[in-house]
């Protein structure tokens, strides 16, 4: 029997690809706390847990009728950005898949009663907020990446997390789940954008959205996920990247609403041009995600 041994809501802002100097120039002189955030992930917890898998929720990847799952044998390519290839481009990978357990997940989501399919086009786009994930965490384990659809619901984005869970409890692996992503998303206007590009959190787009963000922090690091849960229609009026849907599909996935899983925070929360970024990352308690 398969189980989930691990998840993590985690920024895959595009400065984390910058090289160290573009880092230090954009932030003050300083470090962006999201790097060595992630290093620590991958020694403290990626490491010593050596999961089989590892499930991307992709915020960058929009579909509109259906969710979908990357059903490849294996994934082999560059990667450049056509959002900002000055900072993401040419960028190998190699990527062993599972398309077993991608194919079971889509049936298991439409059990649910959610649409969902799996797909192995050899020419199917790969987006950055897996890239980046791959840059920093892959080892030896397999990947596969998972769609955000554009026109679901917070019902939805549930459901879609109980067909995961389902699935990875039918197959014989111990999964790790990334909900790539971030936390409020607004972005400064062009013309501003350049004030407001150092991590300092006082550049998050408004001090509402900053502290709604620092509010969710505070209740994932407290293991109160129904806060979170129940919270959603007011956090919406903050834009959270992908509707929040990959943090509720992460979050449904080891418990939802009940979950009491606590969240260890790797780095600082940051801005990144107007939005909120966190490591949040949640260790499969011993009694079990509930």
């Amino acid at each position: 029997m398969g189980e989930i041994v691990g998840a993590g809501l985690v920024s895959h802002a595009p400065t984390i690809m910058m090289n160290k100097e573009q880092r230090y120039a954009l932030n003050d002189g300083q470090e962006i706390s999201l790097v060595p955030g992630l290093n620590e992930i991958k020694q403290q917890v990626f490491e010593p847990l050596q999961p089989d898998l590892v499930i991307v929720i992709d915020t960058h990847w929009f579909t509109i009728v259906e969710f979908i799952v990357a059903s490849h044998k294996r994934r082999q390519g560059f990667y450049t950005s056509d959002e900002l290839p000055r900072t993401m481009n040419s960028i190998p990978f190699d990527i062993p898949g599972n398309p077993d357990l991608a194919t079971n997940i889509a049936e298991c989501v439409n059990n649910n009663g959610v649409r969902c399919s799996s797909n192995n086009n050899e020419h199917l786009p790969i987006h950055y907020p897996t890239i980046n994930m791959l840059e920093y965490l892959q080892g030896d384990e397999q990947w596969l990446s998972m769609s955000i659809c554009a026109t679901a619901k917070k019902e939805q984005f549930i459901r879609v997390g109980r067909g995961l869970k389902e699935a990875v409890e039918q197959s014989n692996k111990r999964v790790v789940i990334l909900a790539s992503g971030g936390l409020s998303h607004k972005f400064w206007p062009l013309g501003e954008l350049e004030q407001h590009e150092a991590s300092d959190p006082i550049h998050v787009h408004t001090k509402e959205a900053r502290e709604a963000d620092e509010k969710r922090i505070e209740w994932l690091i407290n293991g109160d996920h129904k806060s979170v849960f129940d919270g959603m229609d007011d956090y919406y009026q903050f834009s959270p990247e992908g509707k929040f849907g990959h943090y509720l599909m992460m979050a449904e996935a080891i418990g939802g609403i009940d979950c009491k899983a606590k969240g260890q925070q790797f780095g600082d929360y940051e801005n990144a041009t107007g939005t909120g970024q966190v490591h949040l990352w949640f260790d499969r308690p011993v009694s079990g995600w509930k």
